[in-house]
């Protein structure tokens, strides 16, 4: 049994985790024959239905812009379509394998993003004020900063964690 989530193409249903049990198990959830897609950043490979383009199925979103943040030469040149099944990066010897529990508490269990940047000449990380409460959302900012921004030379999403969330309060205010 391998563990993955599976991405539906409707951005307004859920992510769900499922285990996989067989191959046959994988085309069910992507209603075809299946092609993957690495995303090594990641550790992950995603399943979508290698017919899924010639069936004109819509597109995900999610996946696409999954893939487009962590594959950038993939960006305006392709996208994914119909359902698709995030899983672990193979094993040495080719077989799926659980996806990590890091990407599944990124996707479904963080509740709030935020958008960090690295600029010319600098390495540590710089972040605004700018909160997210979805995963995709934060994604789409971080990509938009870079292609925007001409200083800035790479993007990160990350987890906001709890002393983030604490208010700030300024000397005048109390």
């Amino acid at each position: 049994m391998t563990k993955g989530i599976v991405v539906p193409h409707d951005a307004e249903t859920a992510l769900e985790v499922r285990e996989f049990s067989e191959f046959g198990d994988y085309q069910k959830a992507v209603d075809g024959w299946i092609e993957a897609v690495d995303i090594p950043s990641l550790g992950v490979m995603v399943f979508v239905n290698e017919e899924g383009l010639l069936k004109h199925l819509p597109l995900n979103s999610r996946m696409t812009f999954l893939w487009w943040f962590h594959v950038p030469e993939a960006r305006q040149r392709a996208m994914l379509v119909g359902n698709a099944v995030i899983v672990g990066a193979p094993d040495e010897d080719g077989n799926t394998t659980d996806v990590p529990q890091t990407v599944i508490s990124l996707l479904m269990e963080t509740q709030v993003y935020r958008v960090e940047v690295q600029v010319i000449g600098e390495t540590e990380w710089h972040r605004n004020a700018a909160k997210y409460t979805d995963y995709w959302e934060a994604v789409i900012w971080a990509m938009l900063l870079l292609e925007r921004w001409a200083l800035a030379t790479d993007v990160r999403v990350v987890p906001v964690l709890d002393q983030d969330m604490l208010p700030i309060f300024r000397e005048d205010t109390l």
